[in-house]
């Protein structure tokens, strides 16, 4: 017998894709690179995605489809493509990222996402090209804070997948959750679902070339942070405190879960925030609230740097509220120091990737 193009096809169309009911013709999923030679027939079907469950199926019954219909004689050759790439494995997210930075907190209200914004602002200050990853899915601030609650961020096709494009303001690149859920509403995920959406926001945006990636994580310890250690080469935390006994009892325990021997990211150094009040008539005033330099006495206690002390300073909460981090007047009081911890972080980061071997993800056991 011969062997032509319709024949094959006809014997495909009574292969039904599980996925929308339609045959793998009517369904237009049989690639434009059939070839002919004799009795053998090679082709390829297209899935949508490279991770398609049906894949093997679909596969076996094409082949037995044609042996039914055509000729058991026929030699069937079929390769897999896909409309769009998978998501790269975990460790390889993201290959134009040089140095990834969680800052961390024992616990919430001490100004963790404060801290996380001005630095991503303050370190596209100084030049560098900064990504920033709001990883606090249950309490998503950064929309707020760079006053872009309205944005709803869209997708690219890039090299066959369908890429976020993050919202970039203020030099820095940046993505959360609050852009793609109801604000007035509380986010109600199990720990896979928001672990799911995580990776989302991470293998699935079009982030770039970046000097620095930070990341806005969750106050305390949860699964949140388990999923960035297992999906991220964390280069460095930065662990963020108020000086006050509660706030250093709960920082310790932050430390402590990147540093134990499993996850082994380093810790850059330790920021005391609301380190002083200083009304904005006596700016030369310091008044201790939370008590004087418990940070920096931890710091020294647990041998790692302190990156900096930010004042509580009036202008901080009305900046944060009114989407203008403080980093941006770099002549105020808190735009110094945070410039200063911005600085700071660099010159740690640059020490650790000296003297310390990249850190490695957290392998699922």
């Amino acid at each position: 017998m011969t062997l032509y193009p319709k024949l094959i096809l006809d014997a495909l169309a009574t292969v039904r894709y599980p996925g929308n009911g339609k045959n793998l013709v009517e369904a237009e999923m049989i690639a434009d690179n059939m070839r002919i030679d004799g009795m053998s027939v090679s082709f390829s079907i297209v899935f949508e995605k490279s991770t398609d469950p049906f894949r093997k199926s679909i596969v076996k019954a094409a082949e037995t489809a044609i042996h039914t219909y055509v000729s058991p004689d026929v030699n069937v050759t079929i390769g897999i493509e896909s409309r769009q790439e998978a998501r790269p494995e975990p460790g390889k997210m993201l290959p134009g990222v040089k140095n990834v930075i969680a800052v961390s907190s024992g616990k919430g209200g001490v100004g963790k996402s404060t801290i996380a914004a001005n630095l991503a602002v303050a370190l596209a200050q100084l030049g560098y090209k900064v990504g920033l990853l709001d990883a606090d899915l249950f309490g998503p601030s950064m929309p707020k804070m760079f006053k872009e609650e309205d944005a709803r961020p869209y997708a690219e096709t890039v090299g066959g997948r369908d890429l976020i494009v993050p919202i970039e303001k203020y030099g820095v690149k940046m993505l959360s959750i609050g852009f793609f859920v109801d604000p007035e509403q509380p986010t109600l995920w199990r720990g896979g679902m928001a672990s799911n959406a995580l990776k989302q926001l991470i293998g699935d945006a079009l982030w770039g070339d970046l000097d620095y990636f930070i990341l806005d994580t969750p106050p305390g310890t949860s699964d949140i942070h388990l999923t960035l250690v297992q999906t991220l080469a964390i280069t460095g935390a930065v662990i963020v405190s108020t000086p006050q006994e509660v706030a250093l009892a709960d920082a310790r325990k932050g430390i402590h879960m990147y540093t134990n021997e499993k996850v082994n990211v380093p810790i850059l150094g330790l920021v005391e925030n609301m380190a002083w009040f200083t009304p904005a008539e006596l700016p030369e005033n310091k008044y201790y609230i939370f008590g004087k330099e418990g940070v920096k006495q931890l710091a020294e206690t647990m041998n790692v740097p302190l990156l900096g002390q930010i004042p509580i300073v009036q202008s901080i909460r009305e900046n944060g509220d009114n989407g203008t981090p403080a980093a941006l007047n770099e002549d105020s009081i808190t735009g110094k120091a945070f410039m200063e911890l911005a600085r700071n972080v660099v010159e740690q980061t640059e020490i650790r990737n000296r003297i310390a071997p990249p850190t490695h993800i957290v392998e699922v056991k």
